[in-house]
Order: structure tokens, then C-alpha cells, then sequence
């Protein structure tokens, strides 16, 4: 009889747990009410309203008129939005892929390196210094580089020109062969801070002690960036991938502020093709249309990047 016993008790001990645990799930339900409130607001109805809108023909006055999916069919035909779409492409490697591995190697060099010879005071001079364009306002940091990329009066051309070789003096944002990458030249330098800090941070997690012992073996400061810094902050290098990823697809205020999608359609990207059918246009479901598509395509994004994560920590443990 004890047996049964004992098993009836320790069923009873595992159902108050659960039901100990449940209770305490649902107090931390009202926390969440602000959050979900906020979220609704800001994120859930505007995108819910846009979705309605892509689906109809409107000038931002009067009734909407229901088209179903003719802007999206529409869209599919469109060679700007395709133009703007493969733009976007680059954009994500000057916003994303080349920041990602430059702010990968200076934060390994100002840990491993300045750190380490210098001290702590020099390493963070340093970072404080690559960081600051994140700081400035993009509209601020654009107009800066617009005066600076003049054709006539901009310091890069006067300073080729003082160097003996202003036979490079160029137009950089009024040439269409140019005026893509030198655009992604500015986002490099205004992005690349974001991911040196969060290298960094990763960094300070590393044991210093496996870097002593990999120069005492003799390895090379690029073998220790091969084995021991990039295996231990891959979480780090996820999270820049995919948050830089988002925002280069989100790119907008860097086209508006140097180039306004030209010369001739060389730097439009989708969000800002989608506000020139907006506003300038006042087609707002053609809009509605690109924008909503452009939206499906991150979430698609940032649901394969954080499977590929969770698969590669799972690997790892």
C-alpha cells in the first residue's frame, strides 16, 4: 500500500508545482498589457491599415476605391521597382556586410591589441571616436557630405586636387556610375560604429587567459581572430547581421538627404520609391503596395536568421 501511496503524493506534489508555476505566469501578465497596448498602437494598426490600403486605388482624398491585387500585380511589372530593389541589394552591403566585418576586425584589434599595449584608456578613445557618426543625426551626417562630395567647392575634390591628382575630381553623387557607391561609402562610415561596440562588448565575455595562451603556442594574431574571437561571439555577429540587414532595407534618410533616389534613378531603393508614390505621386495604394512587400520581406528575413541562430547555438551545445 505504500507504494501506491507515495506515487498518489508525488503526483499531487507535480500538479501544485504546475499549478504553482501557472499562477506565477499569470502575474506577470499585467507587465505585458503596456507593451502589447504600445505595440497594437504603433506597429499592429498602422500595418494592418497600410495592408487595407495596398489593396485599393487612393490619392490620400475621397473613398478609397477596392482593386484587389491589381497594385501588387502591377508591381510585379514594374521595372523601377526592380531597379530600386537590386539598388537596395548594394545598399545592404554598405550598410550591413561591409560594416559587420570591418567593426568585426577593429573591435578584435582594440581588445586584442590596443587593450591590451595601450590600456583601456586608448582602446576606448578609439571606439568613442569610430562611434560618433552614429550619434549625429543621418540629416546632419547627409548634409555634411554633400557639402564635403561638391562638385566645385566640396573638400574631396579640393583636397585630390592639392594631393596633384585632380585629374579624379569628379561629380560623386551627380554621375550615375558613382553616385550608388558613393552613398554606400557614406553608410559604411556612418554605420560602422554600431557593430564595433556590440564586438566589443561581446569581447569583454572572452577569457583573456585563451589569447595569452594561444600567443604563448606561438599563433599569430590573425590565427587568434580565426579561433578564438570569432567562434566565441558568433550570438554578437547574428545580432548585427540581421539588425543592420533591417535597417539597410529601411534605408531612407541617407537617399533623401544626398540624392533623392538620382540621378536618374541610380539610388532609389524601395522605401523610398514607396514615399514617392506617396507624396509625390499621391498614388498611396500603389504605395501601400511597396512598402507592404518590403515588410513581408524583412519579417521573412529576420525569421531565417533567427532559425539559423537558434540551430547554430543548439549545434553548439
Amino acid at each position: 500500500m505504500q507504494a501506491p501511496k507515495a506515487a498518489g503524493k508525488s503526483r499531487a506534489g507535480q500538479a501544485d508545482q504546475a499549478a504553482r508555476a501557472g499562477r506565477e505566469r499569470l502575474a506577470y501578465l499585467p507587465y505585458l498589457v503596456p507593451g502589447v497596448l504600445l505595440f497594437t498602437a504603433v506597429i499592429g494598426v498602422p500595418f494592418l491599415m497600410n495592408l487595407y490600403t495596398s489593396f485599393t486605388e487612393w490619392e490620400g482624398i475621397g473613398a478609397p476605391r477596392w482593386i484587389g491585387l491589381g497594385n501588387y500585380a502591377e508591381l510585379a511589372e514594374d521595372g523601377e521597382f526592380w531597379a530600386s530593389f537590386r539598388n537596395n541589394v548594394l545598399v545592404v552591403v554598405g550598410m550591413a556586410i561591409v560594416p559587420t566585418a570591418v567593426g568585426l576586425v577593429l573591435a578584435a584589434v582594440l581588445t586584442d591589441l590596443i587593450d591590451r599595449h595601450f590600456g583601456p584608456r586608448a582602446a576606448s578613445a578609439l571606439r568613442a571616436c569610430i562611434y560618433l557618426p552614429q550619434v549625429l543625426p543621418i540629416v546632419i551626417a547627409g548634409i555634411v557630405w554633400s557639402w564635403l562630395l561638391n562638385p566645385e567647392s566640396g573638400a574631396v575634390n579640393a583636397l585630390l586636387d592639392a594631393v596633384g591628382l585632380g585629374s579624379l575630381a569628379h561629380d560623386w553623387l551627380g554621375d550615375p556610375a558613382t553616385a550608388l557607391w558613393t552613398v554606400m561609402a557614406v553608410m559604411v562610415w556612418v554605420q560602422i560604429g554600431f557593430p564595433l561596440v556590440v564586438f566589443m562588448s561581446g569581447l569583454q565575455r572572452v577569457d583573456p587567459s585563451l589569447y595569452e595562451a594561444a600567443e604563448i603556442d606561438g599563433a599569430s594574431w590573425a590565427r587568434r581572430f580565426r579561433h578564438i574571437t570569432l567562434p566565441q561571439i558568433r550570438p554578437e555577429i547574428f545580432v548585427v547581421l540581421l539588425w543592420t540587414t533591417i535597417a539597410a532595407l529601411k534605408a531612407f534618410a541617407h537617399i533623401f538627404v544626398l540624392t533623392k533616389g538620382g540621378p536618374g534613378g541610380a539610388t532609389n531603393v524601395p522605401s523610398y520609391y514607396s514615399y514617392v508614390n506617396f507624396f509625390e505621386r499621391t498614388d498611396v495604394g500603389y504605395g501601400s503596395a511597396i512598402s507592404t512587400v518590403l515588410t513581408l520581406i524583412i519579417l521573412a528575413l529576420t525569421v531565417v536568421f533567427l532559425r539559423v541562430q537558434s540551430r547554430d547555438l543548439g549545434e553548439e551545445r
